[in-house]
């Protein structure tokens, strides 16, 4: 039997646990050209908040009744075709359910790095490590001696900028919630400063932490954290929207700054950012990161949640900060 994580409701905002439930469905038989894939982890992340809510977006809604959709990591159980073989590792689109059947247009990937935990291809080897790499790289293209700061600095992506940007020799400040995460942002990450949000005033120690101002901002919050860093950027600043997780609801648009005046005065280029946009240079970032990896140059950080019960609340504990590294659930 297949055991899956239906969405049952429809949220507004930030699904909670009371929006889903489990059931249980057949195994379908293979077709030719299909493989049966048994996952060992699901990938909790901020875009499922998009995907399960309906409103627009880069991808359609999930539906009600069908197994929600994330990524997930296991291994070929049984093969019909003939580019995947049992036993192969794989990561994809495969939803929050025990087994997934695949005719391989939703595999990411085959997962080759044997020698590295498996659970990595949905942390700093999946998407969360692409979408470090490339929005960092590519979109704020910072240069040695700048200084880049980001928001929700101790998280799967953030812990992973601040590495990457301190590889190619720039100063980092971290912006995170708590002094148990600001310290790990020192200790375990290598940022340069980290700033606790909910007992600092923001603004101030944005400004005394970068007396020359902000020249990259990677920006995974929206909201007010974003308003302090955009008072204090420096001339021919860039900034990557990468995520908006303080804004709970979109609708109606939430108060605040529109476009801040700095983004005028400092010439300033704010631009979004989509991970599949660069779809087909994923194998460049996944070597290179597999390779920081095994060097020890980028470090990571999982949160592991045991079994399917533990699912139905993971995206809403991704929304109140109380994970400590990658958002993980061990399916078995």
């Amino acid at each position: 039997m297949n055991r899956r994580v239906i969405l049952s409701s429809r949220p507004k905002g930030v699904p909670q646990a009371k929006h889903f439930s489990i059931d249980e469905a057949p195994v379908p038989d293979l077709a030719e050209g299909e493989f049966l894939i048994r996952n060992a982890y699901w990938s909790a992340d901020p875009a499922q908040r998009g995907w399960a809510n309906d409103a627009p977006n880069y991808l359609p809604p999930v539906a009600i009744g069908d197994p929600m959709r994330g990524f997930a990591v296991g291994k070929v159980i049984e093969s019909r075709n003939p580019d995947y073989a049992e036993g192969d590792a794989v990561t994809g689109m495969f939803g929050w359910q025990t087994h997934a059947v695949s005719n391989g247009e939703n595999v990411d990937r085959k997962v080759t790095e044997t020698d590295l935990p498996l659970s990595l291809a949905l942390g700093v080897l999946g998407l969360n490590g692409i979408t470090a790499y490339f929005c960092l790289l590519e979109v704020c293209a910072p240069k040695a001696g700048e200084t880049v700061v980001v928001s929700t600095a101790a998280g799967a992506v953030g812990s992973a900028v601040g590495q990457i940007a301190k590889i190619k020799g720039c100063r980092t400040v971290g912006i995170t919630g708590s002094d148990e995460k600001a310290e790990l942002c020192r200790q375990r990450f290598g940022y340069d400063l980290a700033i606790n949000y909910k007992t600092e005033n923001v603004a101030k120690a944005i400004k005394a932490a970068c007396p020359d101002g902000v020249d990259c901002y990677f920006d995974n919050t929206s909201g007010p954290i974003s308003d302090a860093v955009m008072a204090n950027l420096a001339k021919g600043a860039r900034i990557a929207i990468c995520g908006t997780a303080a804004i709970q609801d979109w609708d109606p648009l939430p108060q605040g700054p529109r476009v801040h005046r700095q983004l005028l005065v400092a010439r300033a280029r704010m631009q979004g950012f989509i991970a599949f946009d660069y779809q087909a240079r994923f194998p460049e970032a996944l070597s290179q990161l597999a390779d920081w990896v095994r060097e020890g140059k980028l470090s990571y950080n999982e949160h592991v949640l045991d079994g399917l019960a533990a699912a139905p609340g993971a995206i809403a504990m991704l929304y109140r900060g109380e994970n400590t590294g990658k958002l993980v659930i061990r399916v078995d």
